[in-house]
Parts: structure tokens; C-alpha cells; sequence
């Protein structure tokens, strides 16, 4: 459904140094970020540009001096996905972008068994008419995600400039991020990097797994602190992994192939913590409440794809990883 009428205009006439230009650069470059070159592209495709009332679906197409090209923007269609009140917490918003700060448990965009609420839902609700729409959608621009059960920071596009430039910065790997996990055991070495190529379990198509003809991937580790039981023994340690790629799953599956699988993680990690009968009462108590994988996105650093600033946030620890981190020390 179209819920907003065609905005029309006019570009400045081609001058002659740009002569020779491909329309959807010189388009590009007329428009500042309004919207992004690959949106311009296909926006040419569809038959929304003219020249002197001539459809120009090239976007290739040289230009010469004295032309005058108009662009008449498609109405934004609503998103599929329905706007519903959830509460969010926003670390940081502005016209282009936002950083939420998501809790474990809240899936980030709707699929199959999950068509609704989720963070996509929220932030439809909470962005509104300040979407300028992806791909001429009015819905948020989902560049990374974070799994249902880990918390943490995760930012989302609000127009199609910055979506086009977050995924840049993703592809090149550009983005700074670490995660705290908990894992099972002590590493040795205590610091270290983790390199494996993943993708899909033949076996199972939900699982992940480390497979030679996967997508590159490395995890960085350092050991933060290191959890005894009651005897002494190294029972978990708290690891702080930074993320050279980011491919599904990736910290859970590289952690568990070295042994320490995320405790608290129902698909990768042990069924049973190691040697926790040596574990004090209120420890045991406390993994028996954690019902999920102990892994929290806690720093994202990245260059604002429009304004250029340099960006970092910080999340603490949610309570529910604070309180089976202190059960455990």
C-alpha cells in the first residue's frame, strides 16, 4: 500500500566538466545522501527519471551538457512487517541511524515462527515517519543481527544512504565490535585467535559448523578472569572476543570448537556445565536459572556512513549475566 503521493524534482543542468558522466553518478553526486547510488540505479531502471518528458531506464547512459534530468520519487510503500509499541532502549538516534541496545530474548526481524515481535516491529513503531525507507520500503535497514537469546548493541538504518554505507562497513570488515561469553573451562592460550570457516551443518541445517568450503571466519579471545569451584578447579572464565568477520553464530561455533562452548548455550555448548556437582549451592542454583547462551554484544564502534564521526558505544552487562557471573565468582 502507497501511502504517500510521488515527489518530483529537478536536477541542476549538466554542466560541461561533467560531461560524459554515468547518469546514476552524476545523480549520485547532484543528490548529496539523500539516497544511495545502487537506489538511484534502480530507481533509472524502473522508469522514474526523464529527460525533457523522455523515460531514461540506463543508468549507464553518458551525459552531456545542457541536459536536464527529473526524478520522480515512487510514494514509499508501508512495510509488511506491522509497527508495534515495544519498549526499546535507544543508545543513540539521529536522522540516519540508530544504536539499540537489545535484551536477550527478542528476535530481530520476523521469520518463520517469529512474524512478530520482534526489534523490526519495534522499530517501526518507535522510527515512525522518520523511516525514509530501504529500497523504497519504510522499514528499518537490518545490516547485522544478533541471535534471539544474546543482548546487546546492534545498529539499524534509517534511510537508504546509511544502509548502503553500513553494509559497506560490514563487508569490509570496518566495524569495531566484542562481545563478552562465558565458557566452560579455562583456554590456554589465554589469548588467542580462533579461525575457521563456517557454514551450514550438513546434518543439521539450523546448526552451524566449521567446514572447508564455508565463509572465512576469526574470532579474537582474551581471557578477562578465570571462575573456580569450590576445589580450585578452573571451571569457566569470562572471555572478551572480538570479531574480525560476522557470520551466523560465529563466536558460539569457533568457541565450542576449541572446547569451550558458551555456557548456558542449548545448541553448541555441553549439556551439563563441566564438574558442576563442585559448585556451591548458590552457583548451581544460578546456571539452573540462566536459560540461555551467556553472551552479551558489548562494544560497537563504527564511522557514521554519513557524517563521518567517529562512533562507539558500550553496554554493561544485562542483570541476568551480572547475577550468574557473580553466583560463579
Amino acid at each position: 500500500m502507497q501511502t504517500n503521493d510521488p515527489t518530483s524534482s529537478q536536477l541542476p543542468a549538466v554542466s560541461p566538466d561533467q560531461s560524459g558522466q554515468r547518469l546514476d553518478r552524476f545523480m549520485a553526486e547532484s543528490l548529496g545522501s539523500d539516497l544511495s547510488r545502487s537506489r538511484l540505479k534502480a530507481l533509472i531502471q524502473e522508469g522514474h527519471v526523464t529527460l525533457g518528458g523522455a523515460t531514461i531506464t540506463d543508468p549507464s547512459r553518458k551525459i552531456k551538457p545542457g541536459e536536464i534530468y527529473s526524478l520522480a520519487l515512487p510514494a514509499t510503500e508501508e512495510a509488511v512487517p506491522q509497527a508495534q509499541d515495544i519498549p526499546l532502549h535507544v543508545v543513540f538516534e539521529d536522522a540516519h541511524l540508530i544504536v539499540i541496545d537489545k535484551p536477550a530474548g527478542l528476535v530481530v526481524h520476523p521469520a518463520p515462527g517469529n512474524h512478530d515481535n520482534t526489534l523490526v516491529n519495534a522499530l517501526l513503531h518507535h522510527c515512525g515517519d522518520s523511516l525514509a525507507g530501504i529500497g523504497g520500503v519504510k522499514r528499518p535497514g537490518i545490516v547485522h543481527r544478533i541471535d534471539k537469546d544474546t543482548s546487546g548493541l546492534l545498529v539499524a538504518a534509517k534511510t537508504d544512504a546509511a544502509h548502503h554505507g553500513l553494509a559497506d562497513l560490514f563487508a569490509r570488515h570496518d566495524i569495531d565490535r566484542e562481545y563478552l561469553a562465558l565458557v566452560n573451562g579455562q583456554p590456554n592460550p589465554a589469548r588467542g585467535s580462533i579461525a575457521g570457516a563456517i557454514g551450514r551443518d550438513p546434518q543439521d541445517r539450523k546448526r552451524m559448523a566449521i567446514r572447508a568450503n564455508g565463509k572465512p571466519a576469526v574470532t579474537h579471545y582474551t581471557t578477562e578472569r578465570v571462575l573456580r569451584d569450590i576445589n580450585g578447579y578452573p571451571f569457566a572464565s569470562l572471555l572478551r572476543c572480538r570479531l574480525e568477520t560476522g557470520r551466523t553464530h560465529q563466536i558460539r561455533v569457533h568457541l565450542a570448537s576449541i572446547g569451550h562452548g558458551l555456557l548456558g548455550d542449548p545448541v553448541y555448548g555441553r549439556a551439563r556445565p563441566a564438574r558442576s556437582a563442585k559448585l556451591t549451592e548458590p552457583a548451581k542454583a544460578a546456571l539452573a536459572q540462566f536459560k540461555r547462551q551467556a553472551l552479551h554484544a558489548a562494544v560497537l564502534g563504527f564511522k557514521h556512513p554519513i557524517t563521518g564521526a567517529m562512533l562507539r558505544f558500550e553496554s554493561p552487562l544485562p542483570a541476568d549475566f551480572e547475577t550468574l557471573l557473580a553466583a560463579l565468582s
